[in-house]
């Protein structure tokens, strides 16, 4: 569980300074445009072609994961992510070497996107497929609140940088200290994933040649469409209302609603320090009441929650930004709190990870890639941030549907005895005490 948030808390902290640098920085250093909205949109298009990036992670991580582990390809992902960060840190700009700046800030988050696409989801599946079913929410909570921890860490690490080199030097230069950080932080994120063991489900099933999957995307789309719709729909509500509430929200916080870039930094981070506690609770209530419950209390009190931060107006003081922020992050942490363990529980061992990286990071182009440039074009056309809220609502609204006539996952367990093209479809209930199989499965 430690060396999984571990791991991903440094990838997403390095996915997340991109995101903030896109609004704060990309626009004035890689693109030398004569039209300010237009420098926006195209530092929010770079931002938004790691998403388009990610399914590719997905479906190689996925395929290749349920093949030969997931371990070895955790290790992977955050090489290449911790790579890729460290690398843009060391990027000229548009006024050192042209056209050519945007270009290598393009390929460059083409290939942060490809090890997230793998990095999501793998982590996720090797928690939950080595803790208890009884207790699976709760240890994979921690996974799914690397993402607010990670923001907490990038909102915290630019805001130290732009308070003792100021706004002006932070936008010339000094923006660069965060992502060298991120390389003596991977450095942590290795050691402590090079300790990790495979997982106890995928040992059972690959103890078994003839029960793994040779053709796993195919069978994931043969058999498993349905639970990939699913995911799919989960998964691009909730990241829409991720990103609307984070990278969009800075944007608006300083270019519409006239907050500094420090008073919009400090929103985003208390409001993502409680959302990690939330998701905690989240995650334990999941684990007795069920995770449809749950994931529809979220989906409903983020959409409320929209409404009411896009609603605030210019002149709106920094109490009613904080306090629309926090309202909103919380809410979203109540979905990540079951989410994990819900989508990992739709699909049999033999193609979770692709089945689950595929629909999940296929989600995350509709929903986080575009999500701050509908916004900030909502904005721009209608001069009203209220339509963001009715954009979030909308694509969180099949998500709804597809929860609450959805049958419950709770008691479902990993078993690989009856591997095969429905897996799990049909499981037996579990106790409170993991069963003497999960026992005998986890390697001495």
């Amino acid at each position: 569980m430690f060396a999984s948030a571990v791991g991903t808390t440094l990838e997403w902290y390095d996915f997340f300074i991109f995101a903030a640098c896109s609004v704060l920085v990309f626009d004035k250093q890689f693109f030398a445009a004569s039209d300010p909205f237009l420098a926006t949109l195209l530092a929010l298009g770079t931002f938004a072609v790691g998403f388009i990036a990610r399914p590719l992670g997905g479906i190689v991580f996925g395929v290749v994961g349920d093949r030969i582990g997931r371990k070895r390809l955790l290790v992977a992902s955050l090489i290449a992510m911790g790579a890729g960060t460290f690398v843009i840190g060391l990027l000229p700009t548009y006024a050192s070497i042209g056209v050519a700046a945007p270009m290598l800030l393009v390929a460059l988050r083409i290939v942060q996107g490809v090890a997230v696409g793998g990095e999501a989801t793998g982590a996720i599946l090797i928690v939950a497929e080595t803790m208890p079913a009884a207790q699976r929410a709760f240890w994979t909570s921690f996974t799914m609140l690397a993402g607010p921890a990670a923001n907490v860490i990038a909102a915290s690490a630019i805001g130290t940088v732009q308070l003792i080199y100021g706004n002006d030097a932070f936008v010339a230069w000094a923006w660069r200290i965060p992502f060298f950080l991120s390389g003596l932080l991977v450095l942590l994120g290795f050691w402590t994933r090079r300790q990790v063991e495979e997982s106890s489900a995928f040992l059972q099933l690959a103890a078994r040649p003839d029960k793994v999957a040779h053709a796993p995307l195919r069978e994931a789309f043969t058999h498993h469409f349905r639970e990939m719709a699913q995911t799919f729909c989960v998964k691009a509500a909730e990241n829409t209302l991720l990103y609307l509430f984070s990278t969009f929200l800075l944007l608006m916080a300083t270019k519409f609603l006239g907050f500094s870039r420090g008073q919009a930094l400090n929103a985003l981070l208390w409001g993502s320090a409680l959302e990690v506690f939330v998701i905690l609770l989240a995650a334990q209530l999941s684990d007795k009441v069920g995770r449809r419950p749950i994931i529809l209390v979220g989906l409903v009190s983020s959409i409320a929650s929209g409404f009411g931060l896009f609603t605030l107006a210019p002149g709106s003081s920094y109490v009613q930004l904080q306090v629309g922020v926090a309202l909103c992050l919380a809410s979203h942490g109540v979905i990540l709190g079951a989410m994990g363990a819900y989508l990992s529980e739709l699909f049999p061992t033999s193609v979770r990870y692709t089945g689950l990286s595929t629909s999940y990071q296929l989600a995350s182009v509709l929903g986080g890639s575009i999500a701050p440039i509908v916004g900030t074009v909502l904005l721009e056309k209608t001069g009203a941030n209220l339509s963001v809220a009715f954009y979030a609502a909308a694509i969180a609204c099949p998500a709804l549907i597809w929860v609450y006539l959805a049958p419950e996952t709770r008691a479902r367990e990993f078993s690989s005895d009856k591997a095969g093209p429905h897996l799990d479809r049909y499981p037996q209930a579990i106790t409170e005490q993991p069963t003497s199989q999960t026992q005998e499965r986890v390697p001495n």
